[in-house]
């Protein structure tokens, strides 16, 4: 007897070994590959609090304000492309008061900030080219690395014009979803100057005083996405305020809130896009990977055992031992 390959078998193996080798492909491979920063981003972010806030038509900090920060980003496709490694990310920053929305121009916000980071697709790390402004350094911005760990991060302030150190705190759930909690403060500090009346910074003999203006943060608070990075709730507590030249304390507030934090259909429009971005990394990472694994597997398992089994069939046609010869006479 002989035994034969049926195709079936053939085909069980081919396939089998095929998945086999998909599976460390997609997830060592296609999934890192697949977590990159998007060059056609386009998102708003609206946060809400309320404050203090120096009215320039009164002159004086008026108390209990309601302040609305929105954040306007727009990925810069046609940067990003000539970088080649790079995302280009166009950011505007403005912060109102009731007084001032709705604004048909941002510029006559209470405060209005344009400017443009550009990071690594991959690492999210800062690259430094592309026209960017300010000069952004540190770990983490608008969003943190994909793969987050619980360990400290340097997080940019861009009000601050440096890092600050963010701290794990452990999970939190917001609408449901759960992320990585991080939190930090700003102490007081000089960011720059400005020519206004010496009257404001408490120097009425002088028309005009180049005050100094200070910065500080009663407290930033980030819930992030682990998988991607994305930020799902954000709360800071921005304080700015006017000192006179070499004074040590403040002359007076322009702004200081103890919470100003992502509004309800910011935390779910986040929280949204931050399901269906590790979904899809889940999928490519985890569920295909395995799924591949265990099929090929069983496919593999199913053809080798058709291919030792075989298909018996006769060598020859059987001879009779001996042939009857008729007799004649």
């Amino acid at each position: 007897m002989r035994r034969t390959l049926s195709p079936l078998s053939l085909i069980l193996l081919g396939l089998g070994t095929f998945l086999l080798v998909l599976a460390p492909l997609l997830a060592w491979y296609v999934e890192p590959r697949a977590a990159v920063n998007p060059i056609d981003i386009d998102t708003t972010a609206v946060y809400e609090g309320t404050g203090s806030v120096f009215d320039t038509e009164k002159l004086k900090t008026v108390p209990d304000q309601r302040i609305t920060v929105t954040q306007r980003v727009r990925g810069n496709v046609a940067e990003s492309e000539r970088s080649g490694r790079a995302a280009v990310w166009d950011v505007t920053t403005t912060v109102d008061t009731d007084k001032s929305l709705p604004a048909a121009d941002p510029h006559d916000a209470l405060e209005f900030v344009p400017h443009r980071w550009v990071m690594d697709r991959r690492t999210t790390k800062p690259v430094h080219c592309c026209r960017e402004k300010p000069y952004i350094e540190g770990e983490a911005y608008l969003k943190f690395p994909f793969d987050v760990r619980k360990r400290s991060y340097q997080w940019w302030d861009n009000s601050l014009g440096s890092t600050v150190t963010l701290r794990y705190r452990g999970t939190e759930k917001v609408q449901g979803y759960t992320g990585y909690r991080f939190t930090g403060t700003v102490p007081p500090s000089k960011v720059g100057t400005r020519l206004v009346p010496g009257s404001i910074v408490d120097q009425a003999g002088r028309p005009q005083v180049l005050a100094e203006e200070w910065y500080s943060n009663h407290g930033v608070e980030l819930v992030v996405d682990q998988a991607t990075g994305r930020v799902i709730y954000a709360q800071v507590g921005p304080k700015r305020t006017l000192r006179a030249p070499g004074a040590k304390k403040d002359a007076v507030v322009l702004l200081d809130s103890r919470k100003v934090a992502f509004t309800t259909d910011t935390q779910k429009e986040a929280v949204r896009q931050a399901r269906r971005d590790s979904g899809q990394l889940r999928t490519v990472g985890e569920t295909l990977p395995i799924g591949a694994a265990v099929a090929g597997f069983v496919l593999t398992v199913a053809g080798g055992v058709l291919v030792v089994r075989g298909r018996k069939r006769p060598d020859s046609q059987e001879t009779p031992d001996t042939y009857r010869v008729p007799l004649t006479m």
